[in-house]
């Protein structure tokens, strides 16, 4: 079948490079987004353009394994969940523990590297219990290469620079989220809300 071929990359120096450049840049997002436990980020990731290539040609699992290392070393100790976005050949469906959603609709799809993406594969392998779901939205998001993650976020969506602004060759493209304000010129907004969701588990 055309376009099925997978990348094998064993150059372990940017293996190491982009397992700290991603680990910097959850933190950033981390500390940005005022992430806290329970909460979930959509990743998306394109693991073609990390290595300098074209989204979708060049798919290297042994990069997505090391993003995600990089990100699970920041995010799984806060205990803020990673949902994994799949590529447009899955609908951009997403792979996320299930305790993260149980009230989800789970759909079935194994993800593969060519078909889902090497960073969904890596995330499926690495989960205890992964499913696989339509659509989330997210409290923040990770677009590593370009890979259009804006349709599971939340509204409304605030785009964050990070200093960590690439992982390998690919542009790091973040948001976090914050509540609506609704009701025009007469209404009365709680300003800490513009930084996001509140914390109600003091």
């Amino acid at each position: 079948m055309a376009g099925t071929t997978v990348h094998t990359l064993e150059n372990q120096q940017l293996l190491e490079q982009v397992e700290r450049e991603s680990a910097a840049a959850a933190r950033q997002l981390a500390e940005t987004a005022h992430l806290r436990k329970g909460q979930l980020v959509v990743i998306g990731c394109s693991t073609s353009e990390v290595v300098g290539h074209q989204v979708g040609s060049w798919s290297t699992p042994e990069v997505a394994d090391a993003i995600f290392r990089g990100l699970d070393s920041v995010f799984g100790p806060m205990g803020v969940y990673m949902a994994a976005q799949c590529c447009e050949h899955l609908n951009r469906a997403l792979i996320v523990e299930y305790e993260a959603v149980p009230g989800g609709e789970i759909v079935n799809v194994v993800p593969q590297p060519k078909a889902g993406s090497s960073f969904a594969t890596a995330a499926y392998k690495a989960f205890r219990h992964p499913v696989a779901l339509e659509e989330i939205r997210a409290d923040a998001g990770l677009d590593i290469g370009g890979t259009l993650i804006g349709m599971h976020l939340k509204k409304v969506a605030v785009p964050v620079r990070l200093e960590q602004d690439h992982i390998g060759q690919a542009i790091v493209l973040v948001a976090r989220v914050r509540p609506k304000f609704i009701g025009g010129d007469r209404a009365v907004y709680d300003e800490t809300l513009k930084e996001g969701y509140p914390d109600f588990t003091d």
